[in-house]
């Protein structure tokens, strides 16, 4: 697989730009609705409980045609098949990005799919499993009062969105707390207010080396071994 063709290094660059600065740069959003009865039907897109209007941007069917040419042309379809193809396009760790699997219901198979794919879908359902599981055993443990998330990037920005969208099915007086900053006075003062005897501790990360997140681990780590002896840690 060949890397990419950057946007603005593609022929059709100077076409999008162009059409930027004729008509983009000028559009009217009343107007565009006004001289287009369908837009808003146009820039619609719904799938299993999900739905986006997308007619409100600073866009046209021109624009978007263009768009999609430049897509093209950069190489993104022959990208995206591969990646539901199980190919390795991560080219930083020469492996496959298969992050799509864990948005697809169990058994279903799409075209494209390789012999590996169905196994590779039962492997994800059946930890997923797993972690419901571990999450019920949690919620039902009246013991467990705080949770402490220790990630960066989007193993923090990721499971704080999903706390804050979901907080209305939060267990009444478990406390959900984040962690991403190196700076000790992130972690230490977290600490200082927490009970280790009643303190969970979920390490996010991808593939388990990023320092950051690692460091943080082993402070926590640290800390409950501190209180409670080797045995209060024994998940890390």
């Amino acid at each position: 697989m060949t890397m990419p063709l950057r946007c603005d290094q593609s022929a059709l660059w100077p076409q999008l730009a162009a059409h930027y600065a004729s008509h983009g740069q000028h559009l009217d959003m009343r107007q565009a609705f006004a001289q287009d009865a369908q837009r808003f039907a146009a820039f619609s897109q719904s799938a299993p409980h999900v739905f986006a209007d997308l007619s409100k941007n600073l866009w046209d069917r021109d624009t978007e045609a263009l768009l999609l040419d430049l897509a093209r042309d950069c190489g993104l379809v022959q990208h995206r098949d591969a990646m539901f193809a199980g190919e390795a396009i991560n080219i930083t760790e020469n492996r496959a990005v298969l992050h799509t699997l864990l948005r697809r219901p169990a058994g279903v198979a799409l075209p494209g799919d390789v012999p590996e794919t169905a196994q590779r879908l039962a492997d994800v359902h059946h930890t997923l499993d797993a972690m419901l599981q571990y999450a019920e055993q949690v919620r039902s443990d009246a013991a467990i009062t705080d949770v402490v998330n220790i990630g960066i990037g989007g193993s923090d920005l990721g499971p704080k969105m999903v706390v804050r969208a979901l907080s209305s099915y939060q267990r009444a007086g478990l406390r959900m707390h984040f962690v991403s900053n190196l700076d000790s006075a992130h972690l230490a003062p977290l600490l200082d207010t927490l009970d280790p005897r009643s303190t969970l501790f979920i390490v996010a990360s991808k593939t388990f080396t990023t320092q950051e997140t690692m460091l943080n681990a082993c402070t926590a780590r640290q800390w409950l071994c501190a209180a409670a002896g080797e045995q209060a840690a024994r998940a890390l």
